[in-house]
Order: structure tokens, then sequence, then C-alpha cells
């Protein structure tokens, strides 16, 4: 049943608001006709909801985006975009000018889909089901560590209500009650081809949302009244609320309205002229939103840089586990926080957990909103480590990317990679994360072989740009640097080398060792090899492998525990494209479906083991004879 105003707003200010949604459906209309492009009738749907939002909900200092008190408003239905830039124009922070002549245009901020380019979008979007979860990301912050009132909406379609990740965002939403989070959804029953699953049926959307633990409020998504009382009653929750609003697709143009067939067109000229008159022509109505109540500023991070864990040269410890001891380590810090995929136990990001549980936020298995989390708590300016399996990452990956283009700074361990994990079998086995990861725009691809590298690695991820990738080992290993030792990212390490090396191999992670057991034994047979630790696979290290190549006439084995394609090879082969001098690369990587098996067993196996690697020597040896 839908909800009825419990009371009515005076005539003026129903007037005002009708006249401002016109504003909002004129306004998308003018910009998508220009363009030629975009998604009007997806805007107009939602045009009611924003202008009852925007007048009298959502505080907000649009002269300061940033500001620690402002609500936040996310487009999870990132295609109405006309209609976000149209409320950008009616709170004067854009021109109409901007608005009409430069949407969707080469160099505009006003690209097809939001992203933070303009500061008042928090997270990109367009990619569907990725905006409620960023904001639970959002809502987590302002709950439990900024301690500060202000409000999540997000503005969802009726279409993404199909992905999963809007009811992973739901369950952690009602798990952490996040009284501080709404979700409007336009139900306007159309999607892209055609209607959607449910179409008006907003009993089945009601009993859903219940399900999951949040309050359902089914209204019409154009009575004014209505969304006026439903968003103060949605501000004033006990927990996460989820206003389902019955809309009709191309509202106010009767030649679109609930027809198909017009998802993601733009009105033509003459149609988008008699639509715009219709609607009362164009207007420059602006928005005083309400303000929000000053907050204090946010704490500085002070003193000393964190005491990184130390450990013995030679004794044998994973990189997982110095994982975990970096992470806790840099715990002393107020802005960093983790979440984990209920698999701390294993990647040891429950030693951060046990140390600052206010700060550690369990997302169970839900990869999806995990990483959307880790976004949603940078957007506040926390530095959020998201930890589990390497390849369950894979589920997460369009919210990676979407991070990407987010340009957002967030840190990503991906723990029992490669065959080296052994007896849990194929499924398990993380054998394409380093590609995925190096994929990623402006993404940071770390591979330590040690605890001591994986530990200063660990804490220069915290203050670096983007999305940064660790990938670590369950096994344990001997430690092979001393403590206090530099690792840059885009370096690499000389492990055995010298004037007279005859071959290098090139290792990252597990594969570094067995590289420095083939070089013993190749030097027994009188054999020099040079040992490269590459930890930093994206930027990799260039000048480290110009001189490899001039230092041993070009012949290289690079090992990776990894499938060959976009790996360690790759970032070898891709920076060595343009040289002149010959090069010949042997690529050593897990080429055939693994199975169970000790480790040794596995990378023998796979042709990354110690054998394989002296045999690659002798043979690039024996070709250059």
């Amino acid at each position: 049943m839908t909800m009825e105003a419990e009371r009515t707003l005076p005539a003026e200010e129903l007037t005002r608001l009708g006249e401002l949604a016109a504003q909002l459906r004129v306004d998308s209309i003018r910009c998508s006709t220009r363009a030629g492009s975009g998604h009007p009738t997806s805007s107009l749907s939602a045009a009611d909801l924003l202008a009852v939002l925007i007048s009298r909900h959502l505080r907000y200092d649009w002269a300061d985006p940033h500001g620690r008190a402002n609500d936040h408003l996310i487009f999870s239905k990132g295609h109405a975009s006309p209609l976000l830039y149209a409320v950008f124009k009616a709170a004067g922070v854009i021109s109409d000018e901007e608005l009409v002549e430069t949407y969707r245009q080469f160099g505009s901020p006003l690209q097809g889909h939001p992203t933070p380019v303009l500061p008042w979008v928090d997270v990109a979007t367009g990619s569907l089901g990725q905006g409620l979860p960023a904001g639970v990301g959002i809502a987590l912050a302002g709950r439990y560590l900024d301690h500060l009132p202000f409000h999540v909406w997000a503005l969802c379609g009726d279409s993404e209500m199909a992905e999963g990740s809007i009811w992973e965002a739901l369950d952690k939403a009602s798990h952490y009650g996040l009284h501080n989070l709404t979700a409007i959804v336009d139900v306007n029953r159309f999607g892209q081809r055609g209607p959607t699953e449910l179409e008006w049926d907003l009993d089945t959307y009601r009993r859903r949302v219940e399900a999951f633990g949040c309050q359902a409020l089914v209204i019409d998504g154009h009575d004014l009244a209505a969304i006026d009382e439903a968003l103060g009653r949605a501000r004033q929750a006990t927990g996460p609320t989820v206003v389902l609003a019955r809309t009709v697709k191309g509202k106010g143009v009767p030649e679109v309205e609930n027809k198909p067939g017009w998802h993601g067109k733009p009105l033509e000229p003459e149609l988008a002229e008699r639509a715009v008159q219709a609607l009362g022509g164009v207007r420059q109505i602006r928005v005083t939103a309400p303000r929000p109540e000053p907050a204090p500023p946010a704490p500085t991070v002070t003193g000393q840089p964190p005491e990184l864990p130390r450990y013995d040269k030679g004794t044998k410890v994973a990189t997982r586990n110095a994982y975990g001891d970096a992470l806790r380590a840099l715990g002393s810090r107020p802005d960093v926080v983790a979440l984990d995929g209920e698999v701390s136990d294993s990647t040891r990001a429950d030693k951060f957990g046990e140390a600052y549980p206010d700060r550690f936020f369990e997302m169970f298995i839900s990869e999806q909103q995990m990483v959307a989390a880790a976004v949603g708590l940078q957007v506040r300016g926390y530095r959020p480590f998201a930890s589990t399996f390497a390849a369950f990452l894979s589920r997460a990956y369009d919210f990676i990317r979407m991070a990407g283009v987010s340009r957002a700074d967030i840190a990503l361990s991906g723990s029992h990679a490669g065959v080296e994990i052994g007896a849990d079998g194929p499924s398990q086995m993380g054998l394409e994360d380093l590609a995925a990861m190096r994929a990623v725009q402006g993404s940071t691809v770390l591979y330590p072989s040690d605890a001591v590298s994986c530990a200063a690695l660990v804490a220069g991820m915290v203050d670096r740009k983007g999305v940064n990738y660790l990938r670590t080992t369950r096994g344990k290993y001997p430690v092979l640097y001393d403590n206090g030792d530099a690792f840059p990212v885009g370096g690499s390490k000389l492990l055995r080398g010298g004037d007279d090396d005859q071959v290098a191999l090139i290792g990252a992670g597990v594969t570094v060792h067995n590289c420095l057991a083939a070089a013993d034994q190749l030097a027994g047979e009188g054999i020099n090899a040079r040992v490269i630790d590459l930890y930093s696979v994206k930027p990799v290290d260039r000048q480290r492998l110009l001189d490899a190549v001039r230092g041993t006439g070009g012949r290289l084995v690079v090992v990776e525990d990894h499938h060959p394609e976009g790996g360690l090879g790759s970032a070898v082969l891709e920076s060595l494209a343009d040289l002149a001098e010959p090069v010949r690369v042997a690529h050593l990587a897990v080429r055939e479906l693994p199975t169970s098996g000790t480790s040794t067993e596995l990378m023998d196996q796979a042709g990354i083991g110690v054998s394989a690697i002296v045999a690659a020597a002798r043979a690039a040896l024996a070709s250059s004879r």
C-alpha cells in the first residue's frame, strides 16, 4: 500500500516545488537534446523526488562541497546525469550555459555519467549497483568514525535492484544499523530493453527490503507532499530506510511517458521544444538548501611514523602474517581502517581487528560490498585496507575498476595466491589477480617476497594515491632482507649479481626463493645467475631490467606463480618492448589447470619450480652459443 502524506505542505510551497521539478525536467531535456545523447526519460521520472530532496532535506553547503557536516547525495543510477547536473544548476554551482552547451562534450567535467572530477560528486557511478554500496561505506564513517549527523541519500533505479550488490548493501546497512542511510528507488517500470523484472510490483519490493532488515516507505513518486513526508521520516528513522517511489518514465512529456523504446535516447529538437514549452519554458530558479550544523575539524594525523614489525633474517615468515603485523602497526594512525571478507584469520587482518575493533569492519562473504565500503570510507578521508583471498577479489572486479574511475585511494590485499597455496586446489588459487589489477587505471601492484619487504610495502601504500594492490603468500619463507631496508614503489632488489653474469632470473613473491635456489644450483655448474626481486609489478623497475639485459647479453628468465597472460612476464616484456637491443626472455608461468598437492609438487608441475628455472637458464645459454 502506498504511504499517504500525513501532513499537507502549504500551497505556495507545493507550487514552488512543482516549479523546481519542472525546471529540472526542462534542463534534463535541453542538455541531452543539445548533446544528442543521454538519458532524459530516466531523469524525468525522478525530478519530483530530487526537487523535494534538495529543497527541504539535503543539508548541504554547495560553496563548501568537502565540508565535513554535509549530507551526501549519490546517483547510483548514474545514467540519470542530466538530472544531477540540472540539480547543480539549480544549486548555482554551474551555469545554464555550461549545462546546456557542454554536457557530454569533449573536455567538459559534465561527463555522460558522474565522476568526482566534479567536487559535488563523491564516487563515479554508471555501472549499476555501485552507488548504494559506496553509500554504505560513507554511512559507516558517519556513524562509527566521524560521529556526525550527516545523512547519505542514494538515488537508485529499479533496474539495478536486480543487482546482487544492492542487496549486499542493504544487508550490511541493516547489520550495522545505518540509520543515516536512505535509498530512494525510482520505480519507473522500464529498463533499457523493456519492462523491469518487477515492473510496478511495489509490494514485492517492499517485502524484499523488509526481509533484509530495512524500513520500506512506499509512495507515489510524483506526490510532492508524500515525498516530503517520506524523506522526513527517513531522516528520523532508527535504521536504514528505502523509499520505494512509484514513478512514470518520461514524466511530464506525454509523447514519451510510460512508453518503451525511449531509454537512453534524447528527444529530437522539435519534440524537445514542444516538451519544454509544455513544461512552462526555461527557468532560472535557484535553490537554497538547508545548511548543515557546523562540524569540528577532522583530527590531524600527527606523531612519529608507525613502528613497523621486525624480523630476523633467515627466519621463515609468511608474507600474509607480515601484512597483518604491519597493518596493526599502521593502526596507530587514526585514519587507517580495515575491512575483510570473513577470512581475516587467514589474511591476518584479524590482528588489526583485535587491536582496533572500532575501526575494523567485517563485510562477511560480500566482496563487492567490501570494496565499495572501502571506496565510501575514503570519501570521508580514511585510509581503508580491504583484504580477502586473491581469487575472491575477482567477484568485486567491477567495483575495483570503478574505484579507478573514481580516483579512489584504497589498499587491497589478496592472500593465498598462486599454486603455492597447495592442497586447496584451483578454485582457491588466485592466478589472474596480477593481470586484473595491473589493468586498473592508475593502479599500483606489489608482490613482496619476504616479511620485511611486505611490511615496508604495506606502510608505503597508506598514503599512496589510487588503487593499491598487495599480493601475499600463504606459506612461510625465509626473511631475505634487513630491517629498515627501503622498498620504494617502482623499485626492485638485486639479490645476486656481478659483472660476469650470464643470465638473469627474475621473480616476485614465492618465485624469488625458487630463483635463489636455482642460482645456487647454477653456480655449482659454473653459471653465474643474476637474481632480481621485482616486487613492484606496476610500476615496474625498467632501469633494473635494462641493466639485466645489458649485463647478461639479453638472457632473461621470468618466473611467476600466475597465468602467463598479464602478470609479471607481461610487465617485463611491455617494459622492454621498445628496446633496440636483442632480448631473449624465457617466461615460466602456470599454463595448465592445477590440482591439489604440496606447494613444491604444484610449482614443479607448473614449470615454475627450481628444476624448471635451472633448465630454462641452461637453455638460454645454449641458444646463444
